[in-house]
C-alpha cells in the first residue's frame, strides 16, 4: 500500500473560503472506498499507487468541472512495498519514539 498527501486548490480568483469545494472532493473520496484523513493543510489517502494516481486525477478534474479555470495540485506519494502501510502508522512510530525518550 501507499500513502499520498494531496492538496488541490482552484486558482481562478475566487474570493471567500473553499470549504464547500473541499466537501465535494471529500464526497468523491467517500465514493472511492479508499481510506483517507483530512487535515488542516490537505488530505492523506491510503491505497495502491494506481488507485492513488486515479483518485488524484479525478479530484483534480472535479474542480475544472465546477468551472475552475486553473487548478494547482500538490502531491507527495510514499509507495512502500516491503511492508503494509496504513494511515496513522507514521504518527504511531513517532509516538513510540517519544515514549522511549521518557
Amino acid at each position: 500500500m501507499a500513502l499520498v498527501d494531496i492538496t488541490i486548490i482552484p486558482l481562478d480568483g475566487r474570493s471567500g473560503g473553499l470549504g464547500a469545494l473541499v466537501a465535494e472532493l471529500e464526497a468523491l473520496l467517500d465514493k472511492s472506498g479508499l481510506e483517507y484523513r483530512l487535515h488542516d493543510m490537505g488530505t492523506t489517502v491510503c491505497g495502491s499507487a494506481d488507485e492513488l494516481f486515479d483518485i488524484a486525477r479525478r479530484l483534480h478534474e472535479h474542480l475544472f468541472s465546477k468551472g475552475a479555470a486553473r487548478v494547482y495540485t500538490v502531491m507527495k506519494l510514499d509507495d512502500r512495498r516491503d511492508r503494509e502501510v496504513r494511515l496513522g502508522d507514521k504518527i504511531a512510530s513517532v509516538e513510540r519514539g517519544r515514549d522511549s525518550l521518557r
